[in-house]
Order: structure tokens, then sequence, then C-alpha cells
């Protein structure tokens, strides 16, 4: 999390805009969050926070990649622990999923998704936090086979089934679709899949 809120000139840090940017997705989702709003929540001004970000859209990336950094600290540390493949895979589909459907990484996933089309700075970014994905699982499965604890298989076919699967199941959970904030019946169909995807040796 982000230490003190402003510098000693009164400013307002990116860290602290980006993690109240998070907060606000997260209380009053999306649609509410301008720059005014969340210049009125940091005690600052919007022309200060375009300052830094330019623009909205680009607001919204800094933080998702600001979300997305954390997630990848968690990932390298759930990749080094020594417990079983198979352990590792299920922690790697709950820290994949969202917590629910007020999650703020999984909101702005789906809008950036939904803005991404004609927008290279948004495809280049989409590309690289997805490979970041992609390349830990196909890690984790390629060593949970050459240990025997999955069948032979060709991790990165099955890493990328299994992440389109996962957000397919992560859209359903934030659109409240489904068992409203009940995220388990998520992780059980994702565990289902991971079964099968990725059989045991």
């Amino acid at each position: 999390m982000a230490g003190a809120a402003r510098r000693r000139d009164g400013h307002v840090t990116q860290e602290r805009m980006l993690e109240e940017a998070m907060a606000a997705i997260a209380e009053d989702g999306l649609a509410a969050l301008t720059m005014s709003a969340l210049a009125e929540r940091l005690g600052t001004s919007g022309g200060h926070i375009l300052y830094y970000f330019g623009s909205k859209d680009r607001l919204l990336l800094a933080a998702l990649r600001w979300s997305e950094s954390a997630l990848a600290e968690e990932r390298r540390a759930l990749l080094g622990r020594r417990t079983a493949a198979e352990r590792k895979l299920d922690d790697f589909l709950r820290l994949y999923l969202p917590r629910g459907p007020r999650d703020p990484r999984w909101t702005l996933w789906i809008e950036l998704w939904a803005r991404t089309p004609g927008n290279p700075e948004l495809q280049e970014a989409q590309r690289e936090l997805d490979d970041d994905w992609q390349r830990d699982l196909e890690a984790l499965l390629t060593a949970g086979a050459a240990r025997g604890r999955f069948a032979p298989l060709d991790a990165a076919a099955r890493a990328s089934e299994l992440l389109a699967l996962l957000d397919g199941l992560s859209t359903r959970v934030v659109l409240g679709e489904g068992a409203g904030p009940d995220t388990r019946p998520a992780l059980e169909a994702a565990r289902a899949a991971a079964s099968l995807l990725v059989p045991r040796a």
C-alpha cells in the first residue's frame, strides 16, 4: 500500500492516486469514477491528476498496471513455495479469479477490453500483462509435469486454454451472473476445468 498520501509540497503522490482510484471503483463502480470525483476524494485538483496521467484512460491503465504488479509479486511467491504442484495450481486459480462482483481489478480489465480495439497503447499493455500470467502458469505446469505430479502436457496450450476459461468465469462474477457475491461456484468451475485440462499423473 501507499505510504504518506502527500509529499512535503502538499501534492498527492501518484501511488496514492492509483490506490484511491481502485478504492473508489470498488466502492462506487467505474461509472462513478471521474477525475473531479477522484480529486475530491484526494483533496487535490483534477488538473493535478491530469498532469500525471493525461487522461482517464491512462489513469485506468496505470491503476491496472499497479494492481497487476502487486499480483505479480504474489505469483512469484506462489511459484517459489515448496508445495505440491496441485496446491500451487489451486492457489493460482484463487489468485486469478475476482474477489467478488466489485473487484476493482476485474472491473478495470473488462472496461479496458472494451476500449482496446483501435488503441495501440492499451493493446500493448493487455498483451504484456496477459503474457506475464501465461508465462507463470506455463512454468507452474511444466514444473509439475517434470516432477510427475501432472501427466505429460503441452504447457503453453493448456495454460492458454485455462486462462481463457478463467477470463470467462471472472467476467461472469464481475457482471453479477451466477451466484451473486458468492465466488465459490466460479472457483469450483475453475477447479473442474483445471482437472480436465491438467490431469494428474
